[in-house]
């Protein structure tokens, strides 16, 4: 908005060609993103407290878990306040990538929303039935789906995908795209929903995440560095920089409040909208494998939990007992069940989040 109202004025006031780069606006997004999560974060959490909208806490879960019943929830309004103000304020509002990204997390912090609703509000134990939360993940893949396919913006790349370590060479998933982006936001919608379980852990490696998106959203937008990379130009797609970077801010913002012991957390509310932003940026930039290192905490933490329900599944059928990989899973209540404190646990895997961070990068040069 900022850019389309002060831009064009630069002929009159100098200092205002600033806000043609869009370093200088992502800078600004992030740390009003990142100055929004401290302001809004005391108000929501007290509006919450005073509703005693508050966690239901499995008892199938850790039992070091139950002296955190009643910690306000829908957190994640905190992180779709402080993204979206920002985004709309200093990205450009006629990019295709900007509208696509912002319809995307509006769509499933309402699904999110809506779940966190029926359980703490309404009281229904199951909140949203699964059924109908799927199907609005299926139906935001399709919307992206057919957005990418009809818009002449990606008509020379709308079903492509980028492969690491290689350099001048994509696959093609042609008419099997969509079902690629109904995976791709799925599954990571979901993963960041299972993983965020301890406290600062989801919230901590989405900033991460975004960080290192914002990076790759730059470098996807500039002729020279794509080409210098050797990576997919995507015209435009250097907008997503400036969300992505505002997401990080949030994301840190909320932090604050989420870090142990908390004293809110995000609820489905925000975990799914983070996780499905952080698949529409791998689909948008076409980085739909790196995504896999990128989030590769995520993607074990999901994959844990297919792997103990099919494990469970598979020796109960043919022993009559079923066996478990994990004390139990996500992965990361495997570790607390084996005796380390829930901030160790959230470190190291920030840590590796870090480390899988940096690897990514790599990928651009080690082709």
């Amino acid at each position: 908005m900022l850019y389309h109202l002060l831009y064009p004025l630069k002929s009159y006031i100098s200092g205002l060609n600033i806000f043609q780069y869009i370093t200088f606006r992502a800078t600004s997004a992030a740390i009003l993103a990142l100055l929004m999560s401290f302001l809004i974060g005391p108000v929501i959490i007290r509006l919450l407290q005073r509703y005693q909208i508050g966690e239901e806490i499995r008892d199938t879960g850790p039992q070091s878990h139950q002296r955190k019943k009643g910690t306000p929830t829908m957190g994640g309004i905190i992180i779709l306040s402080a993204v979206i103000l920002p985004t709309l304020l200093f990205a450009r509002l006629d990019n295709i990538y900007v509208q696509i990204i912002v319809m995307a997390v509006v769509w499933m912090g309402i699904i999110g929303f809506l779940d966190d609703y029926l359980k703490t509000i309404r009281k229904t134990k199951a909140g949203l039935v699964a059924k109908y939360k799927l199907a609005g993940q299926i139906t935001l893949g399709l919307v992206i789906s057919f957005w990418l396919f009809s818009a002449p913006e990606f008509h020379d790349f709308r079903s492509v995908t980028s492969i690491p370590f290689f350099k001048n060479f994509e696959l093609d998933f042609g008419y099997f795209y969509p079902v690629v982006i109904i995976l791709v936001i799925t599954g990571f919608s979901n993963a960041v929903n299972l993983t965020d379980g301890l406290d600062g852990l989801a919230s901590g490696l989405s900033a991460i995440a975004f960080m290192v998106f914002a990076g790759v959203a730059y470098l996807s937008g500039r002729v020279d560095f794509s080409d210098y990379l050797n990576i997919i130009y995507l015209p435009g797609a250097g907008e997503l920089t400036i969300f992505a970077a505002a997401m990080a801010g949030a994301a840190l913002g909320y932090l604050w409040f989420n870090s142990s012991p908390a004293e809110v957390f995000m609820g489905d509310t925000g975990s799914l909208a983070t996780g499905a932003a952080l698949g529409t940026l791998a689909v948008l930039l076409k980085k739909e494998l790196l995504l896999l290192i990128i989030g590769g905490v995520f993607v074990w933490e999901a994959t844990s939990v297919m792997l103990q329900v099919a494990w469970f599944q598979w020796t109960k059928k043919r022993t009559g007992t079923g066996k478990r990989i994990f004390k139990m899973a996500p992965v990361h209540h495997h570790y607390e069940l084996s005796g380390w404190p829930e901030t160790k646990v959230v470190i190291r895997f920030w840590i590796i989040g870090i480390l899988l961070a940096l690897f990514s990068f790599s990928t651009f040069k080690i082709r």
